[in-house]
């Protein structure tokens, strides 16, 4: 069936919804343990640079899965697209000129490379979201942990399935030692940088 699929060429080009907007587009992806604080560093992070004049939007694990995702379940192949969806959603809002932040654990180096290669490794800015289980598992007010030890959740990342952590991310954020207040202005900092026209 792809034969018949034929992409159309449009007038209005990214470059210029980037001049209109005045920003580069990129997608900041927040990586880490269920707990290390990802959604809360992403939400900050993007109340900062939407202050500073930028134009954004956060996509994250949660919200996706009760709308887009919804009939994904927790299964390997389906966490593996889950993270496939996402990744075509905020390549599509890159191209409408946005500043997309993301937050998902993502564990696996493969399914973040996927990503790097749809979006483009320039404009591919891996956050982790360093924390350990320990603390991890004492933030966790959803309960998940607790279940996924008592075998009510199979496949849990840093349980029964494994984490891989990035291994040369645009920034690590260690958010059991750094405040967030110090850690969204290291962050908008950086990233100020990489987004200015």
């Amino acid at each position: 069936m792809q034969e018949n699929i034929h992409p159309s060429k449009f007038k209005i080009t990214r470059e210029l919804r980037e001049q209109a907007l005045d920003q580069k587009p990129g997608l900041i992806w927040f990586t880490g343990l269920s707990g290390s604080g990802k959604s809360t560093l992403a939400n900050a992070a993007e109340q900062a640079l939407h202050q500073r004049g930028f134009h954004t939007y956060l996509l994250d694990g949660d919200n996706v899965r009760t709308g887009l995702n919804r009939d994904l379940n927790f299964s390997k192949e389906d966490r593996i697209e889950n993270i496939r969806r996402i990744a075509e959603v905020a390549h599509l809002m890159m191209d409408a000129g946005l500043i997309v932040l993301s937050a998902f654990i993502s564990p696996f180096r493969s399914d973040r490379e996927m990503i790097r290669d749809l979006v483009g490794a320039g404009r591919f800015l891996e956050i982790y979201v360093d924390c350990p289980l320990e603390i991890c598992e004492k933030r966790d007010v959803k309960g998940l942990y607790q279940k996924a030890r008592k075998g009510l959740i199979k496949d849990f990342t840093g349980i029964d399935s494994p984490y891989e952590a990035p291994e040369s991310p645009f920034m690590t954020i260690k958010t059991a030692e750094v405040p967030l207040e110090l850690s969204v202005q290291q962050l908008v900092d950086a990233l100020d940088k990489n987004l200015k026209r």
